[in-house]
C-alpha cells in the first residue's frame, strides 16, 4: 500500500480525490499550516517526515483577481512551493501529480489548445501557474501535470453555487457569453486521475517518464459562461427548486470588467488523454447532472438540519 500525500483537501479537486484515494493506501492530508506552500523552505523537512510514495498537489492560490495585487504570494504558492516539492521528489525518486490551468494561455482563436501549444498568460494567476509547471518540468521529477479548466462542484465556492445564490436574489443575471471552455466537475477530474492510479499504481515513475508531462483533463464539449449559467438554473428548476430570476442575459466580456484578464478561448484538446491513458471524459452536461443532483440533495438536507452544513450532527 502506498503512502500518499494529498494537499488542498479543502479545495474542490482535493476534496473530490480524498475519499477515493484510500483504496490505494494511506493518505496524509496536512493542513495549510502544516504544509504551507507559501513557505517553500519548510516543505523539504515536512516531506522528510511524511516520506510519501506519491505526491498529489491540487493546492493552489486561486483568487484570480486578488492575485493582481498579491503577485509575490501567488508566485510562492503556485510556483516556488511546487518547485520545492518537485525538487524533493526528484531527489527521492517519488512521482508527483500537479494541477494546472487553462489560464496559462492567452486564449486567442477558437481551436482547442494542445498540451505543447505556446503559453502566454494574461494574468498574474496564469503567470504563477505557468511558472510552477515549468519548475516541475525542469526538476527531473517523474510527474504528471493535469491541466484543467472551469472547475466546479456541488460544494465549496465556485460558479455553480454562485449562480444558484444569485438566481435566488435577483430577477436578472448578466453573464459573459464570449468566453468559451468546458465546465468541468471536480469529480470528473478526480475520476480521471484515479483511473490512471488504479491501472498504474505499481509503476507510476515509469509511466510518467514515458507518458507524463502535461495532459489536458476537462469534460468534453464546450459552452460559454452564459450557457453554463442557463444550464444550472434550468437544471435546478427541473429538480424542484424555485428562483425569482426571470432573465439570464448574455453580455460581452467588455461589459463585465475584472482586474485580471481572462482567456476568451479556454478549450483544451483531450486527444492526449485518450491516446496515452485510454480515458474518455464525460460531456459537461452529463457531469453537471451529477453535481446538480448532489447540490439539491445537500440543500434539502441542510434545510431540514442547518447544523449539517457546518459538519455538526443532526438527531431526529
Amino acid at each position: 500500500m502506498m503512502r500518499i500525500l494529498l494537499t488542498g483537501t479543502a479545495g474542490q479537486v482535493g476534496g473530490a480525490l480524498l475519499p477515493m484515494l484510500g483504496e490505494l493506501g494511506t493518505v496524509a492530508t496536512p493542513s495549510t499550516a502544516e504544509f504551507d506552500l507559501s513557505r517553500p523552505d519548510t516543505l523539504g523537512r515536512k516531506l522528510d517526515e511524511l516520506q510519501p510514495d506519491l505526491i498529489i498537489n491540487p493546492a493552489a492560490y486561486t483568487a484570480v483577481d486578488r492575485a493582481e495585487d498579491e503577485r509575490e504570494l501567488a508566485i510562492l504558492i503556485n510556483a516556488r512551493g511546487p518547485e520545492a516539492i518537485a525538487n524533493w521528489a526528484s531527489s527521492r525518486g517519488v512521482p508527483m501529480i500537479h494541477f494546472s490551468t487553462d489560464y496559462v494561455f492567452a486564449g486567442s482563436g477558437d481551436r482547442a489548445h494542445m498540451e505543447d501549444d505556446p503559453t502566454d498568460p494574461l494574468s498574474v494567476y496564469g503567470t504563477s501557474k505557468r511558472a510552477g509547471d515549468v519548475a516541475i518540468q525542469a526538476s527531473g521529477a517523474a510527474h504528471l501535470i493535469v491541466r484543467t479548466s472551469w472547475v466546479y462542484a456541488a460544494h465549496g465556492f465556485n460558479f455553480l453555487r454562485t449562480i444558484a445564490r444569485l438566481a435566488g436574489e435577483r430577477k436578472e443575471l448578466r453573464i459573459v457569453a464570449d468566453q468559451v471552455g468546458a465546465p468541468t466537475s471536480a469529480r470528473s477530474v478526480a475520476n480521471a486521475v484515479m483511473t490512471v492510479l488504479r491501472e498504474h499504481a505499481g509503476n507510476l515513475d515509469q509511466l510518467f517518464a514515458a507518458k507524463g508531462g502535461v495532459v489536458n483533463v476537462t469534460c468534453s464539449g464546450e459552452a460559454s459562461w452564459h450557457e453554463f449559467a442557463v444550464a444550472i438554473v434550468e437544471g435546478l428548476r427541473s429538480r424542484g427548486m424555485t428562483f425569482p430570476v426571470e432573465a439570464i442575459v448574455p453580455i460581452k466580456t467588455s461589459e463585465f470588467p475584472t482586474k485580471a484578464a481572462r482567456p476568451a478561448n479556454s478549450r483544451l484538446d483531450l486527444s492526449r488523454l485518450h491516446d496515452h491513458f485510454g480515458i474518455a471524459m464525460p460531456h459537461w452536461r452529463d457531469a453537471l447532472t451529477i453535481e446538480l443532483d448532489e447540490f439539491v440533495r445537500f440543500e434539502r438536507v441542510k434545510a431540514m438540519c442547518p447544523a449539517y452544513a457546518s459538519g455538526s450532527a443532526c438527531w431526529r
